[in-house]
């Protein structure tokens, strides 16, 4: 899964790392990964990380919750708003399988 153009950088200033670090930039890169496969799962679809909307505030916030270890207190805290675009992703499924009624 490739990733959005800029947004290991979107990332990276979120998380304000402003130091350069090859490694580390590979570390995040799995964690933006990771994140994504996350949260596309619970969704239930492929979202779209590059639009600043609701999809990207969660993996920036994943992914800050990863690299503290605290990846269970982000399922803990989140798990409304999870909930909440996992209903939106449903309704806007339906409303396309049904539009032709």
């Amino acid at each position: 899964m490739a990733l959005p153009d800029g947004l290991l950088d979107a990332v990276r200033n979120y998380l304000d790392i402003t130091w350069t670090d090859a490694e580390g930039d590979i570390k995040l890169t799995g964690i933006i990964t990771r994140g994504m496969k996350y949260l596309d799962a619970a969704a239930g679809e492929e979202l779209d990380y590059s639009a600043e909307d609701k999809p990207r505030e969660l993996l920036m916030d994943y992914c800050r919750y990863v690299r503290s270890n605290a990846l269970h207190e982000f399922q803990v805290n989140y798990l409304p708003e999870l909930l909440a675009l996992q209903n939106q992703k449903e309704v806007e499924r339906y409303r396309e399988e049904n539009s032709d009624l």
